[in-house]
């Protein structure tokens, strides 16, 4: 069952650390709460954490240096839709039942309208919820006939069956958001239709495709509203008319925006061509540094800045779509000092930038190591709205909120954290340590899984990343009982169903292969 609506909570009810907050009469006024998620963004790629960037990111820095950076921020997955089912369930994506890959652009709901999200809890708080950008959780279109599509949504012919005149079911507005609007998939996936509130708001009237290096596109029914360079400049100026409309409001929002870039296809106006002197991945990025400054400059100018929390992370490290070797003989690193990238179990598959601002409570130009996973933002969000998560609700979450208070010492935040590859490979880090169930990189880097580059590998990899953040030497055959300890501790995260305390839950049912299914038997 989901949270039952339940009262504001009083301040009696917050840790000290809110204390300071503005007050409505008795109750503590909750914060705004913006979160901008960027699609295939590399740790690397943001000036802030990688002094050496290529990319000039001044608005992204800005924001980092007004508020708290987390240098150990993970992906609890290193591809796109997981990683997004997550965040907003605070739940590890392979406990449901999509256990490696992505979805497509026709894929049916992947989060039940039963689950908890964060959007259930904020609104649960008296909050106004707003889903703005890529989707990419599947949700239920109309059918012309019969109850199948008939197709996976890789191909033009797999739409034939869609009737877009008809209302869709299973939408974000059936997962707490009293707003929503977007499009299904990544922006190179068809259909290319915006979907406003469980409706599409034009019929698509003709089939496109793109074919270029960078800002290629797949074949599908497009829209006469949708012009594939105008979508991410579309939902940056829609989020900030949200965010002037619903400062002149008592009641506090959450908007979730949730962009389809820097990901292919890379589509930087013209204005922004060539600004970089990198790839157009480089350029696009600035277009990118450009809105969210204007993102800022909104909450600032409405007069809401001092209580309102903006995080801005990204879904996964950078991809190989973007030119990424190309870079880096230009000196650009996206995945800065780490090894691999956007799919892999490696660390450039999975840590990503993370910033939160929140000017009442975080200290500007501080910055956090430890390690944090973006599951983390639902117990977060629970913590803050005075919510207590059920033992079914955010079982991999656990609450930022004082690692937010710079002055506190946190010895230990989360007792570990997993890791998981587009092809379903797992990897527990813990403390230094970091274990991948694995012998290469269960993505799309070198050694890639079922390769020649495999053969002869041990079958796990063990890395102390404290003394080797590049994951060059593996030293699990030196480290039999760390090995094992965090095997054990894997397994027991698999066979709980949670990975914080709590009562244990059930995983959803398994479809097909699950990777490593043997050792948690």
């Amino acid at each position: 069952m989901k949270l039952q609506t339940r009262s504001l909570a009083l301040l009696s009810i917050f840790p000290a650390f809110f204390s300071c907050s503005e007050k409505v009469g008795q109750k503590e006024k909750l914060p705004n709460v913006i979160v901008i998620l960027a699609d295939d963004l590399g740790y690397g790629d943001i000036h802030a954490f990688n002094p050496d960037s290529k990319i000039p990111t001044p608005n992204i820095d800005a924001l980092a240096a007004a508020g708290m950076k987390f240098t150990d921020a993970h992906t609890p997955s290193a591809v796109c839709t997981p990683t997004r089912y997550g965040f907003l369930t605070g739940r590890y994506n392979w406990r449901s039942r999509l256990k490696s890959g992505v979805l497509t652009g026709n894929s049916k709901a992947l989060i039940v309208d039963e689950r908890t999200t964060i959007a259930d809890v904020m609104k649960n708080a008296g909050y106004h919820t707003a889903f703005i950008g890529k989707w990419h959780l599947g949700w239920d279109w109309g059918l012309a006939d019969g109850d199948s599509l008939g197709g996976e949504g890789w191909n033009a012919k797999d739409f034939d069956q869609i009737d877009f005149s008809k209302p869709i079911t299973h939408t974000p507005n059936d997962l707490g958001f009293d707003y929503a609007y977007g499009h299904s998939g990544s922006l190179d996936m068809a259909p290319y239709v915006y979907v406003e509130n469980g409706k599409a708001t034009a019929i698509p009237d003709k089939v496109t495709v793109n074919t270029g290096k960078y800002s290629w596109w797949r074949e599908g029914p497009t829209s006469p509203d949708f012009d594939h360079e105008k979508v991410t400049p579309n939902f940056f100026e829609r989020s900030i008319q949200y965010i002037e409309e619903k400062a002149k409001d008592d009641k506090p929002f959450f908007l979730y925006l949730a962009l389809p870039s820097p990901h292919t296809p890379i589509l930087p106006p013209a204005e922004w061509q060539g600004k970089s002197g990198l790839l157009p991945f480089g350029d696009f990025m600035m277009m990118i540094d450009d809105y969210v400054g204007q993102v800022n400059a909104a909450v600032k100018n409405t007069g809401i800045d001092e209580n309102t929390l903006i995080i801005f992370t990204s879904d996964n490290g950078g991809s190989p779509a973007a030119g990424i070797e190309e870079m880096q003989a230009l000196g650009h690193f996206s995945s800065y000092i780490y090894r691999g990238h956007k799919a892999d179990a490696y660390e450039g598959g999975h840590r990503v930038p993370f910033i939160a601002k929140w000017p009442s409570k975080i200290k500007a130009g501080t910055s956090r190591d430890q390690t944090i996973c973006l599951t983390d933002v639902m117990a977060t969000s629970a913590e803050i709205t005075g919510y207590k998560l059920k033992d079914n609700e955010g079982e991999d979450s656990y609450s930022l909120v004082e690692l937010f208070d710079a002055d506190k010492e946190v010895d230990q935040f989360r007792e570990a954290t997993v890791h998981h590859s587009i092809n379903g490979s797992f990897a527990i880090r813990q403390g230094d340590w970091k274990l991948i169930m694995a012998k290469g990189s269960g993505g799309w880097s070198a050694p890639k899984p079922n390769t020649p580059d495999e053969e002869g590998l041990p079958d796990v990899q063990l890395y102390n990343l404290a003394s080797d953040p590049g994951e060059s030497t593996n030293l699990q055959a030196e480290n039999p009982e760390k090995v094992a300890s965090l095997k054990s501790l894997l397994s027991k995260y698999i066979k709980e169903g949670r990975s914080t305390p709590g009562a244990p839950q059930q995983n959803d049912k398994m479809e097909g292969e699950w990777k490593q299914i043997s050792f948690v038997e």
